[in-house]
């Protein structure tokens, strides 16, 4: 039976796409960094759970032995490039047939950002090393609504991006769908490389007055600066996320985000989520008086 390595299965789209991948009948080795409840979780629903750090070619080679096809994920963050090279590399010494690649919608050479860029550089390395490779180049997710649920509660929408920036945010769980449905059919989308977004688009202004819609509470929106947005989620040391904000911001305003792709919709065969159907999912995360839980 085909098994798929699934990296960062404890993330927005690892979490679902191991579930994904079950129901298509696939074997899944879910790699985490530690084990705990979540990891138990992820051995609960019928995965292989595997320990390693991505950064580490030991592990990366012990997390691809005897793996067909592959997801790979880096976090925002240092390392992303090596980190490819490795993944690369051990894929190419256990003939894996597919690998899918998370990247950036707005992945290019010359991009602004060091994060987008290197995202770039990875889609170029996936190439050189021969292996079959689909890039899905990605949206903002709607999971960046809950890194402000705290806010949100008490009646603030805030975020580090210009109010008319438009984008089309998509949920990680169609993300995930998405992948396991390549994964599961690699001859035919081997080598394509794809754009993911959700199904309607909106300025940072337009969303913030859906959510508040979706909860029926006034929640106007509020630009901070990318330093004082990343002190409100608890992230006031994180350079590498600080730079690439700073960069995606200029990003936006030059429209590099906006519009609406079909993609995802067209691979899955399903409708994608809608904001006001993700926010009422996780209701409880936005509304005082629910269990909270820090963005």
């Amino acid at each position: 039976m085909t098994r798929v390595l699934v990296t960062t299965a404890n993330g927005d789209t690892g979490r679902p796409m191991v579930d994904d991948l079950l129901e298509h009948g696939l074997q899944v080795r879910a790699m985490v960094r530690k084990d705990d409840a979540r990891a138990q979780r992820l051995r609960d629903s019928g995965a292989e759970v595997v320990f390693g750090d991505l950064l580490t070619l030991r592990d990366v080679r012990a997390a691809l032995d005897g793996v067909q096809r592959a997801y790979f994920n880096f976090p925002v963050g240092e390392g992303l490039v090596e980190a490819a090279v490795m993944f690369a590399q051990a894929a190419k010494e256990n003939h894996v047939e597919l690998i899918v690649n998370m990247s950036h919608i707005q992945s290019r050479p010359q991009a602004r950002s060091k994060a987008t860029q290197n995202h770039w550089l990875s889609e170029q390395l996936f190439a050189w090393s021969g292996i079959p490779t689909t890039n899905l180049r990605v949206t903002f997710f709607m999971e960046w609504l809950t890194y402000i649920a705290d806010l949100i509660r008490h009646g603030r929408y805030v975020m580090p991006f210009d109010a008319d920036s438009r984008f089309a945010p998509i949920a990680g769980s169609d993300i995930a769908l998405t992948a396991a449905t390549i994964l599961g059919d690699p001859e035919r989308h081997a080598g394509r490389t794809y754009t993911l977004t959700g199904p309607v688009e909106y300025s940072h202004q337009e969303l913030a007055a859906e959510v508040g819609r979706v909860l029926a509470k006034e929640l106007p929106f509020e630009q901070v600066t990318v330093s004082t947005f990343l002190d409100l989620l608890g992230m006031p040391d994180d350079t590498a996320r600080l730079r690439h904000f700073e960069a995606v911001t200029v990003d936006q305003r030059e429209g590099r985000l906006a519009g609406v792709s079909g993609a995802a919709a067209t691979i899955t065969g399903r409708r994608l989520r809608t904001v006001e159907e993700f926010v009422d999912e996780r209701r409880s995360l936005f509304e005082v008086g629910y269990a909270t839980t820090s963005a």
